[in-house]
């Protein structure tokens, strides 16, 4: 009888099964041009991978930091007060004031509070509430340096410190879906797009299938329209984040390359296809605004040549200012240009990212909205 009754459960949990309409949206996630209240940083530290990899990131994030105090609050992540205290002596040295800036002593595995931090939403009254999903370390890969696996335990747990601190509900998904903020692009008018390889794989969420996914995303997130592109399991460490080559920058525009670079930056031709011919939940084309690559292959700050051309797609929409990663580039000007004119309110603001370039992020890979309550 036991097993009868089991094997009717899982007839009764088959995917086809799954109706995405019936599911009730509970939260809307906010879109990134809305209104901040501040960002949210987690700060370089020594304690995961030495003082070289820190003293290589510290000027980026002076360098952010200082671009947003004067656009919102900055609240920055500290290890502890040790770490603090040497940010502060950093921030001091460049001259970056320190009225809209607070500090969280949270330790953290890395820097990579897009994927690990809060992601904030409203509920059906209106009120902000931290979403707390699962992180397990972009699929619990191994350290390409030490061979170990990437630490993640103290990422996760950051959403809940988070929202104890400023007293926000936190909303647990821990065992509901893995899902990083930058596998997750939202035009704020209820379409998001994805890569399948960042979210429905063997090493995130093995058991859920694709109309699973999406019945989540339309009850925490407040989306109906859903453009998949399949992405490339395994090409590097986040198994292709959608924000590194594709971003809503409005309602109807995606903000992305052209066909060469996209190829050029390991999008699949058939995923480009796809992207291309992306609609919203009205059935209308997108426009799009194709911003290069890179003209040369990056190099560190060292001279170090990474072997590979940079995205500035990555940017991080603020109030008044638009972070760009720049790479010290002939194509930087250009960039800066063609997002300018996407955000004519707002002053963009080249960011050196070619030292945290080398480990796979930009910009909106370490920032994290939060929208004004």
């Amino acid at each position: 009888m036991l097993w009868g009754a089991l094997f009717m459960l899982l007839l009764s949990c088959k995917d086809e099964d799954i109706n995405i309409e019936e599911t009730q949206i509970l939260y809307t996630m906010p879109e990134e041009s809305e209104k901040h209240e501040g960002t949210w940083l987690q700060w370089p530290h020594h304690y995961q991978y030495g003082l070289s990899y820190r003293n290589s990131l510290d000027p980026t994030w002076v360098a952010m930091t200082k671009a947003l105090v004067t656009s919102e609050n900055v609240h920055i992540i500290a290890y502890n007060q040790t770490e603090k205290d040497r940010i502060i002596a950093l921030l001091n040295a460049a001259s970056v004031s320190l009225t809209n800036i607070d500090f969280k002593l949270y330790k953290t595995d890395d820097v990579w509070v897009r994927d690990n931090g809060p992601i904030f939403a409203r509920d059906t009254n209106g009120n902000l509430v931290i979403q707390d999903w699962g992180f397990n370390g972009w699929g619990r890969k191994i350290d390409e340096i030490s061979g170990y696996p990437i630490e993640y335990d103290n990422c996760n747990s950051i959403p809940g410190k988070i929202g104890a601190d400023i007293d926000k509900n936190v909303i647990n998904l821990n065992e509901t879906l893995i899902n990083e903020g930058g596998s997750v692009e939202i035009d704020g008018h209820g379409t998001l797009m994805a890569c399948k390889s960042s979210i429905l794989n063997k090493n995130r969420n093995p058991r859920m299938s694709q109309a699973q996914v999406e019945s989540i995303f339309k009850k925490y997130l407040g989306v109906t329209n859903f453009i998949w592109l399949e992405g490339q399991a395994g090409l590097e460490l986040t198994d292709q984040h959608i924000d590194g080559f594709a971003r809503f920058g409005n309602s109807t525009t995606i903000v992305t390359m052209n066909q060469d670079d996209l190829l050029a930056f390991d999008v699949k031709q058939s995923d480009i296809n796809l992207l291309m011919s992306a609609k919203n939940k009205n059935g209308v084309a997108y426009s799009f605004v194709n911003v290069p690559l890179t003209k040369n292959n990056v190099k560190k700050t060292d001279g170090d040549d990474l072997g590979y051309k940079g995205s500035y797609v990555n940017y991080y929409i603020a109030n008044t200012k638009v972070l760009v990663p720049n790479y010290n580039d002939s194509n930087d000007a250009i960039a800066n240009g063609i997002i300018q004119t996407l955000y004519p309110d707002k002053t963009v603001v080249g960011i050196d990212v070619r030292n945290l370039y080398e480990n796979g992020g930009m910009v909106h890979c370490v920032t994290q909205q939060q929208p004004l309550d």
